[in-house]
């Protein structure tokens, strides 16, 4: 930072939990932060999962700098051992987070490029002397400029879900059967969402926390008076070992591990086929329905529906003026990425982080929260919340406190495997990791009497 851009204001992409949180830690500090929100609410990414319960408590789910901004106002925060969904965080912390910021966050403000003023990427001369100039489309159709001292991205992924083919590419046919995909977890609740699925056979494509939920939701839906015929089929791109349900008891966020459980019910109840080791290549019409082929050749019988929870990407395009250093694999920045990267990692187990390892050769330039994850999954609020106060902490030039960075994570009981992350091979021979004792293979189709019922759910990654 220099002088000429000291009176200006630290912008900041996105008004979700992390963003309003890096808000909090800069009033805190009393450097004036601007929320760029595309959104017509704060926390509107959430809202999209507004019915999916989350696997984290109240407990893990604010942030210290944003209770401190909230308590004058008679905020009560809620009770810390419950958990809420995706609408309860919206309505019940995050909104009255943006109220109290007020002028500092911009809604229906969408970011469309940052830049250096009057330098483009390749210009080196004269550089770092100039602010971020942060371009934005508002709402109703105007576009506008602002400038920076420094630009936080807590944007997210949620608008980026990967596609179904295993090569990271739309399978063909992928977007010509656009009616028949979705790529978030279903609202049963929704009447006009329901019966989309009631009585339907749907492919539910994915590994991870969300699958989990879908499955879940899946067969609540099948045992209802309104659900007969409802089936899944669950194709997974990995193999089936003792980790592919999660952490189950051993995992340290219990609601998560409930969710794996009610995952494996769903498949041992006889509501859900598993197809083990499936990367769709192809979507192929068959009449009303779809056929999905795999790599190998194998076709599965038709399905009305199907719901791809394969991750999901950050979007990258709006930061292109700047000099970025990200991973290759994850896209995430080259310091981080080694302590997250499901390639290296039998479980998300994330050390201790700040803005060193969030750092890019762009001074002042941050990626925090999920966006700072790229491809990697796993990700908790707390994590994001930690970012953003060491962050905070940087950009004010108080570097003892930016370095004391102390971040302590259940372990994530979603296990990618040594190796290649979803090689079948690699995951029969998984040691288990900090996810649970070594994994048996799991006997689909066995009684499930004893697995607990669950109500808890979760969105799989982009918040929990």
């Amino acid at each position: 930072m220099n002088a000429s851009t000291s009176d200006l204001p630290v912008v900041i992409i996105g008004a979700g939990p992390v963003g309003l949180a890096a808000a909090a830690h800069l009033v805190e500090r009393d450097i004036e932060p601007l929320v760029l929100e595309a959104g017509p609410t704060a926390g509107a990414a959430v809202r999209e999962w507004a019915h999916v319960r989350l696997f984290s408590t109240w407990s893990e789910l604010t942030d210290p700098a944003a209770e401190k901004l909230l308590a004058p106002t008679g905020w009560v925060k809620p009770e810390a051992k419950t958990y809420p969904t995706g609408g309860d965080w919206a309505e019940q912390y995050l909104q009255p987070l943006a109220d109290v910021l007020g002028g500092k966050v911009r809604l229906g403000a969408k970011v469309t490029g940052v830049s250096r003023a009057g330098r483009d990427r390749i210009v080196d001369a004269g550089r770092e002397t100039q602010p971020f100039t942060v371009h934005v489309t508002y709402a109703d159709g105007r576009e506008g400029r602002v400038l920076a001292r420094a630009v936080v991205d807590a944007s997210g992924t949620w608008a980026v879900p990967s596609p179904a083919g295993g090569d990271g590419l739309p399978a063909l046919g992928e977007r010509s059967a656009a009616d028949r995909i979705s790529y978030r977890v279903p609202d049963l609740n929704d009447p006009a969402v329901r019966v989309r699925y009631a009585g339907k056979r749907t492919a539910v494509i994915g590994s991870g926390a969300s699958a989990f939920t879908a499955l879940a939701s899946l067969a609540d839906l099948a045992k209802s008076e309104d659900g007969t015929g409802t089936h899944s089929t669950w194709i997974l791109r990995r193999g089936i070992s003792g980790s592919t349900f999660g952490g189950g008891s051993a995992d340290q966020l219990p609601a998560r591990g409930a969710l794996g459980l009610a995952a494996k019910a769903a498949v041992d109840e006889g509501h859900a086929d598993a197809v083990a080791g499936f990367r769709a290549q192809e979507f192929e019409r068959d009449g009303d329905r779809l056929v999905l082929v795999a790599e190998d050749g194998r076709r599965l019988d038709p399905v009305d529906e199907v719901i791809v929870l394969t991750g999901l990407r950050p979007d990258l395009s709006f930061l292109d003026e700047l000099r970025l250093g990200l991973d290759e694999r994850l896209q995430a920045p080259v310091a981080l990425a080694p302590l997250i990267d499901p390639n290296q990692h039998s479980c998300g187990t994330v050390y201790p982080h700040g803005h060193r390892e969030l750092a890019h050769p762009e001074e002042g330039v941050y990626l925090v929260g999920m966006k700072s994850y790229g491809r990697a999954p796993t990700f908790l609020a707390m994590t994001g919340y930690e970012q953003v106060r060491s962050v905070a902490a940087a950009i004010a030039g108080d570097l003892d406190a930016a370095d004391r960075v102390e971040l302590t994570l259940p372990e994530t009981g979603v296990c990618g495997g040594s190796g290649l992350f979803d090689d079948p091979e690699a995951q029969s021979n998984d040691s288990g990791g900090c996810c649970a004792p070594a994994p048996q293979l799991v006997q689909l189709g066995a009684p499930a009497a004893a697995l607990p019922v669950v109500d808890e759910q979760s969105t799989g990654g982009c918040c929990g």
